[in-house]
């Protein structure tokens, strides 16, 4: 079975320090990302993949080697 390219999105907000929202609007003003979701999106997968030994496709290693 492949893994299908869908993603279901989800709205979530959270309350963070203004160095950091003027740190990420840095790095889109910069174009090393298109938007902050973007940027806070790619910083809980790596996130994910580090503490719970997530695959690179995003998805948990117990999904993946079910297949």
């Amino acid at each position: 079975m492949a893994i299908i390219d869908l993603v279901i999105m989800k709205l979530i907000s959270f309350k963070a320090p203004n160095t950091y929202l003027e740190g990420l609007d840095e790095l889109v003003h910069a174009g090393v990302y298109s938007s902050r979701s973007e940027a806070i999106r790619i910083a809980i997968r790596d996130l994910l993949k580090r503490e719970l030994d997530w695959g690179t496709n995003g998805l948990p290693i117990s999904l993946i080697e079910a297949d």
